[in-house]
């Protein structure tokens, strides 16, 4: 743990909560609060040389009075600049102290993106140096943190820089084999380097070190847990009855070998010795849920209590509906109650009641499932549903109470088994890859910005038939120096080009929670015909009736996840279509054609590996699989790998860490169980 943030010279309580807000609650947490991205101040060109699409610096003189305009609420700051090749306008939004400034004859170095308004070429919203200060950075790489509103880059660097001139060198607690083995730099210099990297060569050496760091920590803690697991006896043995058969069997359809498959499997470590710790990864739609429903019936029929926590209230809400219709289908009566953060004071009160006496033997819920408040009888069995989205901790936490349940995660992220292998590595491993016979392939294709209209009309197309449809952007609003379609303004565009009677709403993660909520249950009951959102809708809601994805920019995501929204399509009876919308590149991607001539996503993922290679430091991030602060799956998958490599041969040699040059090992491992950890989950949106 590190200090208080309010050590920090100028972070009083204002700035402190805004630093929670982007999950940084001490200094430790600071210190590897590493840049989402770097930019480089390069040399400034000609005007004539400003090229559309690019952020390019030019060195020139103001040669027009300033313009000031409002449009929309917005205050439009212009000024022409002028240098021995030519004259350019500049424009600011929302800074109108900038009039002081940009005198008429006043020289500096204006830095921005070049786009195209109304046919012409327009420098926006630049940073503006003197020619001296810019100088002093010139070449340099400046980190660029994520942020919230009230935080600036500038306050983060600040504080960064204050933290790095007062921090105590940290113990070298890799030993020094493993550094020269894989040719890691020493961690303090890595720390100080990947916030200020002099170059590139250096920010990929520190890169390395923080990469290797995270996994090899984060392998060690799930091969503890290992241990842990493979020693704990089943509290909870559960004999085989005949219920799940005859449920099997009275189901309108059959399941699929690789269902059976995985049911068995779960089957005999319920009924076995130790304790189960199992994870069923299926591609979307390769149907799961059948199996955590019918493994509640199993542990219920034995007297014992079952628990499915599930990532949103919508999708806990879908679970139990779900349950309760197979119930109904079964002629069966489990007692089941449904726990979530927004139910009343008095429903959470009856509903712990119930869960305490042992009433309840199916509990299906949220987050809630685990706060203390919650006390169980005999919990026997823990589903986790979409796993990625908890942390390795959050699992741990319902494990914990007295007798520790079985647990099985369920997973539609397709990891390469090699990889998973690593990574859930305190888990038997269950793959389900084959897809229902009734199943309808998703049609795709893979267009450039010039086929919206059609798109469009495709939609509406779509909707008058009694359908609905998602559409993705990468981001939530206009961002400053980022040409990508953002879900505000483009649900605005969509209305003014759908019929006024199609209701279009919007959903991202900078929305309250019970907004979402309302926003997801309107589009499940089809009250909302097309829904614009970012990829919080990755697990949010299950919704047959879509039949529509479209994701704009698509270029801007990683395979895994453009494949999982995807699998939001193609759940009903319906023929399902993806449309991928390359933002300004005329060629499609190898990456997106490999989407587009297979719906199979572990081969999917396969690919994705082959094509990405390890170093790839400004490659697209992966999500849809487990998210670390650095490190990459799939870009980093030679590292991981090695990190494996390092983690076993430790533990093979002294599995406690207690030999003398493991001592600071251990020290950091104590403090990693407390934080890291815990935080291993999917990306936040």
């Amino acid at each position: 743990m590190g200090q208080s943030l309010r050590t920090l010279k100028g972070v009083g309580e204002k700035t402190e909560k805004l630093f929670w807000k982007v999950g940084i609650y001490d200094t430790d947490d600071l210190l590897h609060y590493y840049p989402r991205n770097y930019d480089e101040y390069e040399t400034p060109v000609d005007i004539a040389e400003l090229k559309e699409g690019t952020v390019q610096a030019v060195s020139a003189a103001v040669c027009s009075g300033v313009y000031v305009n409002s449009v929309k609420g917005r205050q439009i700051i212009s000024v022409n600049i002028a240098d021995q090749s030519g004259k350019f306008p500049v424009v600011w939004f929302n800074l109108p102290y900038l009039k002081k400034t940009l005198r008429k004859g006043s020289w500096f170095v204006f830095r921005g993106r070049i786009v195209r308004k109304q046919g012409k070429l327009e420098m926006e919203h630049p940073e503006i140096f003197t020619p001296s200060a810019y100088e002093e950075i010139l070449h340099h790489l400046q980190p660029i943190y994520g942020l919230t509103a009230g935080l600036s880059n500038k306050t983060v660097v600040k504080m960064i820089t204050q933290l790095l001139e007062s921090v105590p060198m940290q113990s070298e607690y890799l030993p020094e084999e493993f550094r020269e083995r894989y040719e890691l730099a020493d961690i303090n210099y890595a720390l100080r380097t990947i916030h200020f990297p002099p170059n590139k060569e250096e920010l990929l050496v520190s890169r390395k070190r923080l990469v290797f760091d995270e996994f090899f920590l984060f392998i060690l803690s799930v091969r503890k847990m290992k241990e842990k697991t493979e020693e704990t006896p089943n509290c909870f043995p559960v004999r085989e009855t005949w219920l799940t058969e005859e449920i099997i069997e009275r189901l309108p359809y059959s399941l699929t070998g690789a269902q059976l498959n995985a049911w068995h499997e779960i089957e005999r470590d319920l009924a076995g010795r130790r304790m189960m710790s199992r994870l069923v990864q299926g591609d979307v739609g390769s149907g799961k849920t059948i199996l955590a429903f019918l493994a509640m019936c199993l542990v219920a029929d034995n007297g014992y209590q079952a628990a499915l926590m599930a990532p949103t209230e919508v999708l806990a809400r879908q679970h139990y509906e779900g349950f309760q219709k197979l119930m109904e289908e079964q002629n069966l009566s489990f007692p089941t109650v449904l726990l979530t953060g927004s139910d009343t004071a008095r429903e959470k009160r009856l509903a712990y009641a119930k869960i305490a006496s042992g009433e309840a033997l199916v509990i299906i819920g949220t987050h809630a499932l685990i706060q203390e408040k919650v006390e169980y009888a005999n919990l026997a069995l823990v589903i986790t549903d979409e796993q990625h989205r908890f942390g390795v901790k959050q699992r741990e936490a319902l494990t914990t109470r007295g007798n520790p349940p079985n647990v099985l995660v369920m997973s539609a992220t397709p990891i390469p088994r090699t990889l998973a292998i690593i990574l859930y590595g305190d888990l038997d491993i269950s793959v389900i890859d084959e897809l229902p016979a009734r199943r309808l392939p998703i049609k795709n294709c893979v267009v450039n910005t010039s086929y919206r209209p059609k798109a469009y009309s495709f939609i509406e197309r779509q909707v008058r038939e009694g359908r609905q449809a998602y559409v993705i952007c990468p981001m939530v609003e206009e961002s400053e120096g980022m040409e990508a379609e953002n879900v505000l303004d483009y649900t605005e565009k969509l209305r003014e080009n759908l019929s006024s009677d199609i209701r279009i709403e919007y959903l991202h993660g900078k929305m309250k929670a019970k907004e979402k909520n309302v926003v997801m249950e309107a589009f499940a009951q089809g009250a909302i015909q097309v829904l614009v959102s970012t990829t919080v809708v990755e697990v949010g809601v299950n919704v047959p009736n879509a039949t529509v994805m479209m994701v704009e920019n698509a270029e801007r995501f990683g395979l895994a996840q453009l494949h999982q929204l995807r699998g939001r399509v193609g759940r009903g009876e319906y023929q399902s279509y993806c449309i991928f919308i390359q933002g300004n590149q005329e060629q499609v991607s190898k990456r997106l054609e490999i989407l587009n001539k297979s719906n199979d996503g572990f081969y999917i993922a396969g690919e994705d590996l082959k094509l990405r290679g390890p170093g790839d430091l400004f490659g697209i991030r992966q999500s849809g699989d487990m998210e670390f602060k650095i490190g990459d799956i799939y870009n980093d998958s030679a590292t991981l790998t090695k990190a494996s490599e390092a983690a076993d041969e430790i533990l093979a040699l002294d599995p406690e860490l207690d030999l003398e040059q493991h001592r600071f090992l251990k020290e950091r491992m104590g403090s990693y169980g407390q934080s890291e950890a815990e935080n291993i989950s999917l990306d936040k949106f």
